[in-house]
């Protein structure tokens, strides 16, 4: 059996009914990442021994007559980010001076497991996840599986390209600007960010850390199906989270195969302000239309915006770096000082943007949040009329890898300056906004390179993205395109 070939569901099911074992599952993928992971660069550490000791109890629970869950025996990936599995450790994204213990289970992890997965290491990001690339100064870039000269994307590259390489089924993303969809835009898998409020993210000692702008917890899978799953066992209420929703038990694995027959779709190629390459807009342009086999209705739409696309991205990279910037002052305090004593294992971006949000003024502050509205305003004023916004999730196929451990996008894009930790990509306004968005996997270049497609909701109607996305995977399928014969 090419277990690689099944989704993660499709692989819990194997388990539960007995077809294969959970330690045949992990000695089958602890295989396949020891072989394919060296010319990727997906996993910066794995864990296979304490896989197995997991797997070996799963057995346990099975033979007793337990459905442990359906995704039972399923490897998963973790974000070597933040803490994501208590006991293991994170680099804050290859930054040497930074790997800690993890004290505390991502949201990811806590549902993975409800659900029956077994984690097998933690995949790539960047340092302090700051940009839509994945490459760091301690590990290096993680490689695009359709093209190992290309980089995966970021900041969850390392698990985008962990399951379009079939090393896992299921990674564990994070996004705060981008970070779940614009890998699995490059990779060629889906990845879903939730609404604001959907999952919890509950921080100490500043509760409201993840809000500016909102960052999200997340699954990058191969199916829909994958993420519905993910999605029931992650979508839960937390007092702790104070933009935590309640909203009830949710089956979105029922709610994603609701017909989309008469809603109102709008495409937009650039949102009327990024300079996207007409090669990408045409393959996302066509998805789009795609709909209308379903029965959607689908029109192309105009925004109006009072800025230009370089004033949102750099507000956006100034108003991540306001939480790094005050934990960099913390650790001052305590007499650990990152960019004086260890400058070499940081970006220059990220220390040129963490000293402008710390000498950032009130009115800096004030006009974060004008901005932020403008956002807010001009995509109500599309959802006034249509139930669902489709645009490409980046402006530009993946981009190489470059020496020095520091790729990242574009300066420059069809002739206009662009900010490239982020402003290559179309991602970052739903997490100023808290929109409900995905990535869906639209087709190749004529390189053979992926393009998503990105799908917004409207605020707290995940379902409706998973319908959309669901429907169109339906139309056109794109599991065939993974590059496993690599």
């Amino acid at each position: 059996m090419q277990m690689e070939l099944l989704s993660g569901i499709q692989l819990g099911r194997e388990v539960n009914c007995g077809r294969i074992s959970p330690t045949e599952v992990i000695d089958y993928f602890a295989e396949r990442i020891e072989r394919r992971n060296p010319g990727l660069n997906a996993f910066v550490y794995t864990k296979f021994d304490e896989a197995r000791e997991e797997a070996r109890r799963l057995e346990k629970r099975l033979a007793a007559g337990e459905t442990p869950g359906p995704l039972s025996g399923v490897p998963v990936g973790l974000k070597d980010f933040l803490p994501s599995k208590k006991g293991w450790t994170n680099s804050h994204g290859g930054v040497r001076s930074l790997i800690r213990t993890d004290e505390a289970d991502s949201m990811f992890w806590q549902a993975a497991r409800r659900a029956g997965a077994i984690a097998v290491g933690k995949t790539n990001a960047p340092a302090f996840a700051f940009r839509g690339t994945t490459d760091n100064k301690l590990y290096g870039p993680t490689c695009n599986p359709f093209n190992t000269a290309y980089n995966s994307g970021g900041s969850s590259g390392g698990s985008a390209a962990a399951v379009a390489d079939g090393l896992i089924p299921i990674g564990e993303g994070s996004d705060g600007g981008g970070s779940i969809r614009i890998p699995s835009s490059w990779c060629g898998c889906y990845g879903f960010k939730a609404s604001i409020g959907t999952i919890p993210s509950v921080c100490r000692p500043d509760g409201w850390t993840a809000t500016h702008p909102y960052c999200f917890n997340g699954a990058i899978t191969r199916t829909v199906e994958d993420s519905a799953v993910m999605l029931n066992y992650m979508a839960v209420y937390d007092p702790r989270d104070p933009m935590s929703l309640y909203y009830g038990r949710r089956d979105f694995t029922e709610l994603m195969k609701k017909p989309v027959r008469g809603w109102r779709i709008a495409f937009t190629p650039d949102f009327d302000l990024f300079p996207t390459d007409p090669e990408i807009a045409d393959i996302v342009r066509r998805a789009a239309y795609r709909l209308e086999e379903a029965g959607a209705h689908v029109e192309e739409v105009h925004f109006r915006f009072p800025h230009t696309q370089m004033d949102y991205a750099e507000l956006w990279c100034l108003s991540i770096c306001i939480d790094t910037a005050i934990d960099l002052e913390l650790w001052k305090r305590d007499g650990f000082d990152l960019v004086r004593d260890h400058r070499e294992e940081l970006p220059e971006e990220f220390i040129y943007w963490n000293e402008r949000a710390a000498a950032a003024t009130i009115m800096d502050y004030r006009r974060f949040n004008d901005l932020r509205t403008e956002i807010l305003d001009a995509q109500e004023d599309i959802f006034a009329d249509y139930d669902i916004i489709i645009s490409p999730v980046t402006i530009c196929p993946p981009v190489k890898n470059t020496a020095g451990r520091n790729t990242v996008g574009p300066t420059v894009f069809n002739g206009e300056a662009v900010e490239p930790l982020i402003g290559f990509c179309q991602t970052y306004f739903e997490n100023f906004t808290g929109n409900p968005a995905a990535s869906v996997p639209a087709g190749l270049t004529a390189a053979g390179l992926p393009a998503g497609m990105q799908v917004i909701g409207r605020r707290f109607r995940d379902e409706d993205v998973l319908a959309v996305s669901h429907a169109f995977e339906e139309i056109q399928p794109w599991s065939y395109e993974i590059p496993l014969s690599r």
